[in-house]
């Protein structure tokens, strides 16, 4: 078996190290073999080496996340030969015979066997290899057997039973701060961890971010009129686990925050989660993924220059042409797509403003006598739309009769008939077709 051991440590700017329920969550990416054994945690890895490409891939990965975190790595063969190693400061279980390794600790190692480290010490016990050499039979009759039990299953001698811990249904976590920050900015360093975290509970549940919400509590010796917290929602092109991409648009978004008075501590949900899609195993390449990379970068223009500065077509449930497509940001919710009728083609380029036409015997003129072929398609609607001009607003109201018309020198036209003030009529040119 291939077993971890990871013991949270206090960090210099925390004031308290990582929940250890918060650590085992991160942990089940990796497996799902994640145990909660006194103050540490433990996970076996055996299953999952070829997964993440080796023993070395996989313990470069636990180690750098358990860095970020806050947290002590030790390796061995057993769960808790692995803890053993982690008390004492990082030793790998795998560099030599385990028997080895082991006789050389202290008695502090296993929690079982430091119970009785007063009694062990008076017959001439100091090392766990030292309590390994007495008789098996007088131990058994002087101390509890749970002694004997967890020094066999150190040792691989028994095999260990865990509960297994499981991924809750939503992310969140809090984390205190070492001193009180007063530029948002600062508030990375620390976010960052919590940003890990997520990203180990969203491959865990197989899931990706598509919004996240960080939030912040403001010291106690704030302002009066200041709030209590503040919060920052930050929303994603698709679905993605990826703990640098969360952590440049944070700090991009930070970059534009001014806090109203110093935090002291930091919050982070998942607000909002999908499926996650994993990329195919094949030997063929595929290229499904090659615009991800402009994806990112339209997200990081959006995040520093403002949620207006990209933006995207969308097609419209309105008949009225000029409002057919909307330009909306890239972060706003797309509608779902409307299924528009039209009794005539639409035409392949649209005027920005109609153009009038002259009438002649009542029929419309543009290079020459136009022939009405198809016609009329009425709309009209817009009596809910205002415009704000100056310090009144314009209805935006039509009433048009469309028809495909043909010019001998211009080719295919769309044109409408639209009523004016009274009764008076007038023709207009609104679109060529190729």
């Amino acid at each position: 078996m291939h077993w971890a051991a990871l013991i949270p440590i206090p960090l210099p700017d925390t004031t308290s190290p990582i929940d250890s329920v918060q650590l085992a969550v991160w942990a089940l990416q990796f497996t799902p073999r994640v145990a909660l054994f006194e103050e540490a945690v433990l996970i076996e890895v055996e299953a999952s080496l070829r997964l993440f490409g080796g023993v070395k891939s996989l313990h470069a990965l636990v180690e750098e996340g358990a860095w970020d975190l806050g947290a002590r790595v030790a390796w061995a063969p057993t769960g808790m030969a692995a803890l053993a190693f982690a008390r004492q400061k990082g030793v790998d279980g795998f560099s030599a015979p385990l028997e080895r390794l082991l006789d050389r600790l202290l008695l502090e190692c296993i929690t079982a066997v430091k119970r009785h480290q007063p009694t062990l010490a008076r017959v001439g016990c100091r090392t766990l290899g030292q309590v390994r050499a007495l008789p098996r039979a007088g131990i058994a009759r002087r101390f509890d057997k749970v002694l004997l039990e967890a020094m066999d299953q150190a040792y691989g001698l028994r095999p260990e039973t865990y509960e297994w811990v499981k991924a809750p249904d939503a992310f969140h976590a809090r984390l205190e701060l070492m001193s009180r920050v007063e530029l948002a900015p600062a508030m990375l360093f620390g976010a960052r961890r919590l940003l890990v975290q997520m990203a180990g509970w969203l491959k865990a549940r197989q899931l990706g971010a598509t919004a996240f919400t960080l939030r912040w509590c403001h010291d106690v010796m704030r302002a009066r009129d200041v709030g209590s917290n503040g919060e920052l929602t930050i929303r994603t092109a698709e679905p993605t686990q990826n703990v640098d991409h969360f952590s440049r648009l944070l700090s991009e978004h930070l970059a534009r925050v001014a806090l109203l008075a110093p935090v002291g501590d930091l919050e982070l949900l998942a607000t909002e989660v999908e499926p996650m899609v994993e990329d195919s195993r094949s030997l063929i390449p595929e290229l499904a993924g090659k615009g991800s990379s402009i994806k990112l970068a339209l997200e990081r223009i959006q995040a520093r220059l403002g949620n207006d500065a990209v933006r995207r077509p969308v097609l419209s449930a309105d008949h009225r042409p000029e409002w057919m497509q909307q330009w909306l940001s890239a972060g706003q919710h797309r509608p779902s797509k409307p299924e528009l009728v039209c009794e005539l083609p639409q035409p392949t380029w649209m005027l920005g403003t109609p153009v009038r036409l002259v009438e002649r015997a009542n029929r419309p003129i543009y290079q020459g006598a136009l022939q009405l072929l198809l016609g009329p398609d009425r709309v009209e609607g817009g009596w809910w739309h205002r415009d704000q001009v100056g310090s009144g607003e314009v209805p935006l109201n039509v009433q048009r009769d469309y028809w495909l018309a043909r010019s001998e020198h211009a080719g295919l036209l769309w044109i409408f008939q639209a009523r004016l003030a009274g009764d008076e009529t007038a023709w207009f040119l609104h679109g060529h077709y190729a």
